[in-house]
């Protein structure tokens, strides 16, 4: 450590932030055996045990909200996570720099708009009155949909926006990953008469499995983590059966009906849950002979 004291000085900052940010804030996780009184504070405050977890299972809210954030997470990622391997499989094979250039600053773009912006721009998109979508539907005969105030088109209209915002910036790593495959090992198959898609399936694929199964460990340890930010602002009162999930639902429940030692305690039980789904993951993948966490 002192002879490469440099190299810590450098995760230091990284380490602070861990530090103060994600292991101090443990301490208040108490609060969700506890009913928390703000003028007792976290220690004076009477312990209640599972209470809270019992309320919470046997709320009406229990199951809709599991449902939504389990059947949005699944969706999400059998969606989301294939689309920027392909993406970067395709962007690969481009032989011509300049349009492979374009297309990646195409769709590298979206990620960097705000997500409020994002939804907005949905909202306009998909108005029944003056959106483009329904100007196309009523070109070709159809009826306009109203598509943020049906419940049913919720999570097909929150996956496939954030496919469009987010692929061209996932693709960066499967990118860096194509690029330290060996050219040796294209022109041996080339050699050998294999055409770009046999290329494909046989060099690029199984040289970027790695990074596909760490990537897709870390997304399965995340599932019950549905982004917060653009949930709420695509809920409304009509969509609001197929909108509302855990975060959304302890956000409402702790700051803005502050009952904080229950939303704790939710967030807890979403914390506990992603905690078991990453450890069985990185598991069965060690247990396949595959890359892992640990």
């Amino acid at each position: 450590m002192a002879r490469n004291y440099e190299l810590y000085l450098f995760l230091l900052p990284t380490l602070a932030y861990f530090i103060v940010f994600h292991y101090i804030p443990i301490y208040g996780v108490q609060i969700a055996f506890k009913n928390f009184i703000a003028v007792k504070g976290i220690l004076g405050s009477p312990w209640t045990g599972f209470d809270h977890f019992e309320r919470f299972f046997a709320s009406n809210q229990f199951w809709t909200v599991l449902r939504n954030t389990v059947g949005l997470s699944v969706y999400e990622l059998l969606v989301s996570f294939p689309a920027p391997i392909l993406l970067a499989l395709m962007l690969n094979q481009v032989g011509n720099g300049k349009f492979r250039k374009l297309v990646q600053t195409v769709t590298y773009a979206p990620h960097f708009i705000s997500t409020v912006v994002i939804v907005g721009m949905l909202y306009l998109f998909l108005s029944p009155r003056s959106g483009l979508v329904n100007h196309v539907i009523e070109a070709f005969g159809g009826t306009p949909i109203f598509f943020m105030a049906e419940a049913e088109w919720f999570k097909t209209i929150f996956v496939f926006s954030g496919i469009w915002q987010n692929v061209g910036w996932a693709t960066i790593i499967y990118l860096a990953a194509l690029s330290s495959i060996s050219p040796d090992l294209h022109e041996a198959a080339v050699m050998d008469g294999a055409n770009k898609l046999q290329r494909i399936r046989h060099v690029d694929l199984p040289g970027i499995m790695p990074t596909i199964v760490i990537l897709l460990i870390l997304n399965i340890g995340h599932l019950m983590t549905v982004g917060f930010e653009k949930v709420y602002l695509m809920q409304n009162v009509l969509n609001i059966d197929s909108a509302e999930i855990i975060q959304t639902y302890v956000y409402k429940a702790g700051l803005l009906n502050g009952q904080f030692s229950y939303s704790a305690a939710i967030g807890l039980f979403n914390s506990v849950i992603n905690f078991i789904l990453l450890v069985s993951v990185n598991q069965a993948a060690k247990q396949m002979k595959q890359s892992s966490l640990w």
